[in-house]
């Protein structure tokens, strides 16, 4: 059986517009996936979407409207997380979504319900652990930056959270595996990238406290107390050398 598979350019409108043209071409897509993640099937026919800003805006509106705001947030999350199953996820979600109504979340019966809010809650999971793990140096130019190497790709997320928390600074949230940051100007913050070539220069005031720091955590070490597969399991690895009293 020739399966059919929607292939969308990786932007969250180009995912909406998959989702409005499966809706109304009277097909069911079997799977919905980023043109970067999909890997040619010889069993499946392929049609690629051009993303649409109204066809995108009007499926935005329909999940808020017709189904929920918890709704559109469980989506955005879910697509966040980047994984190649999320697409399809979504879009299975959505049609059931339009029969329910707001009461899909508690829809966990079903298969597409339970694995798009396991995966909406790995990428919020991680979101939280980084509001209290992100941390901020001051570089020599006066701009307090935060480099970081998360699992999945929440810097809008961040960057909502810290227009409020760091109004009135100008900051930098860069995620370092994928190159997007969030560059904020004590008005509003936007998405862009940075290139490899980009330094990180640190004013001598920041690395003064950064000293001071460091000898404070290891003064009020107790040795006997350490427990280091706790420490791991509240604090990925992968996270400590953006830590200053770890690196």
């Amino acid at each position: 059986m020739i399966m059919l598979h929607y292939i969308f350019d990786g932007s969250f409108e180009g995912m909406l517009t998959a989702i409005y043209e499966a809706y109304y071409s009277g097909s069911s897509p079997d799977g919905i996936y980023e043109d970067n993640n999909y890997q040619q099937s010889l069993e499946a026919t392929v049609y690629i979407v051009e993303t649409n800003a109204e066809k995108a805006r009007k499926v935005f509106d329909s999940i808020k409207y017709k189904i929920s705001e918890q709704a559109l947030k469980t989506v955005y999350y879910t697509f966040l997380s980047e994984l190649n199953e999320a697409p399809t996820c979504i879009y299975q979600y959505l049609r059931l979504g339009y029969k329910l109504g707001a009461r899909i979340d508690g829809y966990l019966q079903n298969d597409w319900v339970r694995k798009t809010e396991f995966i909406k809650q790995k990428v919020f999971s991680e979101n939280h652990l980084m509001l209290g793990l992100l941390r901020f140096e001051l570089l020599d130019n006066g701009i307090y930056y935060a480099g970081y190497n998360p699992t999945y790709n929440i810097t809008a997320l961040l960057a909502v959270h810290f227009k409020d928390r760091l109004a009135d600074q100008h900051w930098i949230i860069h995620d370092t595996r994928r190159g997007v940051c969030a560059v904020y100007d004590k008005h509003e913050w936007i998405l862009t990238y940075i290139t490899d070539d980009f330094k990180v220069t640190l004013c001598e005031k920041e690395l003064l406290f950064q000293e001071l720091w460091k000898r404070f955590y290891k003064a009020i070490c107790i040795e006997e107390r350490k427990n280091h597969r706790l420490r791991k399991q509240h604090m990925p690895v992968r996270y400590w050398k953006y830590l200053s009293e770890l690196k």
